[in-house]
């Protein structure tokens, strides 16, 4: 019993039936009483024995009875009821000799009562692990609502259980690549009586099997190093597990989590290479910032708006799309590829573009910042339409993108190149410029650890990276130098101006 109860595997009845068996010789069986069917048996059970005795076992398994000793033609059975509540099921032992000794009945019940014990360990275990999957799915959901900006909604759907996070003023994302079997243990390990973590929430990424996304609360006005609580777990487990990395953002309100899982994610990218392998976001002002307001939403809005006829289901399908691979889409809506892909089909022939191309994803990516954003003013009608060309002409964006590759030494720089005009393929890249496939991976790998760019996981950062080579590379000549395979990619740069209204 000991044994089964320690290793949480279903219990092994026909184990504890043979035992008896060997201890008293009889024959038993386990019968749930309501249909007269065996669960399970010793070998031999006498199956003819439970015809007679079915309005007997009617009566034990309601509780009418609880145990009774029968003679069916040569064999003396008795019967025992387990358990105390429910549909309970009947102990059945038929012995072909004289009637059990006392001691021998004793040694029945008892029997009896470590089945019972066994039976109520494995419903308590199916009833905690039902509660950790309600608990996991709803702290998701919790997350999901914060990603699309409406704390409202996840104190509405959590009604009568508020996680205390939803009363936090910020909080920072803390995003740890561990292996699947360690994130559920930690997130287990410091999960209250409610489902969530204290003043904090761990959710299981459902995309990216190796990461636990922990949102902290962080209303001390301090910086990272001084978070108190699960912050300070995390970063001790990350110094105690060599395979571990964590990557934490900048300081959020709770409607900017999804800026914060960003940085968090570019952070990531840079702790896998960093000695202590903990990275705080450091990053640059971002480039929609930096655009000349009104001509840039005139540009995004013009750019998004037969995306205006579609339903909102692939609007956001889509917006999802341009941040993390359609897989990773597909597992956090749990939806099929085959319908992920059709709804970014959808949005591809209305806007004219091919999102499989790094470049028209870098655009939309940009048209969908500005026209999210709420500090950008009305533009005016009758404008004339800018191109992103236009925008990114600007001598804030020129500075922007010589600041942001920087500290790109000249190898990398030709490695980043390749690979972008190659449309993300490391293999194509590495083809062009002479070099094996891993060694683009790893130029790939320090790339991100430099700029605080998730490249190769999510590919969230590839973006910026799109932008910054188009500028710098078109500042050379007057005329970008950088083009891929995909004229629909340039043609997003460089789309015919004309007016609004």
């Amino acid at each position: 019993m000991r044994r089964q109860m320690v290793h949480r595997a279903e219990p092994d009845v026909r184990e504890v039936l043979n035992w008896l068996q060997r201890q008293i010789s009889v024959h038993v069986a386990l019968v749930a009483g309501n249909t007269a069917t065996m669960e399970a048996s010793t070998l031999g059970f006498p199956r003819e024995v439970l015809r007679p005795l079915a309005p007997l076992l009617v009566r034990l398994s309601s509780g009418q009875t609880a145990a009774a000793a029968i003679q069916v033609d040569k064999l003396h059975v008795r019967c025992e009821v387990l358990g105390v509540c429910g549909t309970r099921p009947v102990l059945v032992v038929a012995a072909d000799r004289e009637v059990l000794s006392p001691q021998e009945a004793a040694l029945a019940s008892h029997t009896g009562s470590v089945i019972a014990l066994l039976r109520r360990d494995r419903d308590a275990d199916r009833i905690s692990r039902g509660y950790q999957y309600k608990a996991r799915q709803l702290r998701f959901a919790v997350l999901s609502a914060l990603m699309v900006g409406d704390p409202s909604l996840a104190r509405r759907m959590t009604t009568g259980a508020v996680p205390p996070l939803l009363d936090a003023d910020q909080v920072r994302v803390y995003l740890l690549h561990c292996s699947q079997t360690d994130r559920d243990r930690i997130t287990q390990a410091h999960q209250d009586s409610s489902g969530y973590h204290g003043p904090d929430l761990m959710v299981q990424c459902p995309a990216f099997k190796t990461h636990l996304i922990c949102l902290i609360a962080d209303d001390s006005q301090t910086d990272a190093d001084s978070t108190p609580g699960h912050g300070k777990v995390l970063r001790r487990l990350v110094h105690d597990n060599p395979h571990y990395a964590l990557g934490i953002s900048g300081p959020h309100a709770l409607s900017a989590t999804a800026q914060a899982y960003s940085q968090a994610a570019h952070a990531l990218a840079a702790a896998r290479t960093t000695p202590g392998r903990v990275a705080l976001y450091h990053g640059q002002t971002p480039l929609a910032d930096l655009l000349p307001p009104r001509p840039a939403l005139l540009w995004a809005r013009a750019f998004l708006r037969p995306l205006d006829s579609l339903p909102k289901v692939t609007v956001d399908i889509t917006h999802l799309a341009m941040s993390v691979p359609r897989s990773a889409v597909a597992s956090l809506l749990d939806l099929s590829r085959n319908t992920v892909t059709a709804h970014i089909r959808r949005a591809e022939r209305a806007l004219g573009v091919d999102l499989s191309d790094v470049r028209c994803r870098a655009a939309v990516t940009l048209a969908l910042t500005l026209t999210g954003s709420t500090s950008l003013p009305e533009p005016a009608e009758h404008q004339v339409l800018p191109t992103l060309d236009d925008l990114l002409r600007t001598d804030s964006a020129a500075a922007w993108a010589q600041a942001f590759l920087h500290p790109l030494q000249a190898p990398h720089r030709r490695t980043l190149h390749a690979w972008i005009n190659a449309n993300a393929d490391a293999q194509r890249a590495a083809s062009r410029i002479g070099i094996s496939r891993n060694t683009v991976r790893t130029h790939l790998r320090t790339v991100e650890a430099l700029l605080s760019r998730d490249l190769l996981t999510t590919g969230s950062g590839i973006h910026d990276v799109v932008h910054a080579l188009h500028i710098t590379t078109s500042k050379v000549g007057g005329r970008s130098s950088f083009a891929g395979e995909s004229g629909q990619g340039v043609e997003a740069y460089r789309g015919q101006p004309g007016r609004a209204g």
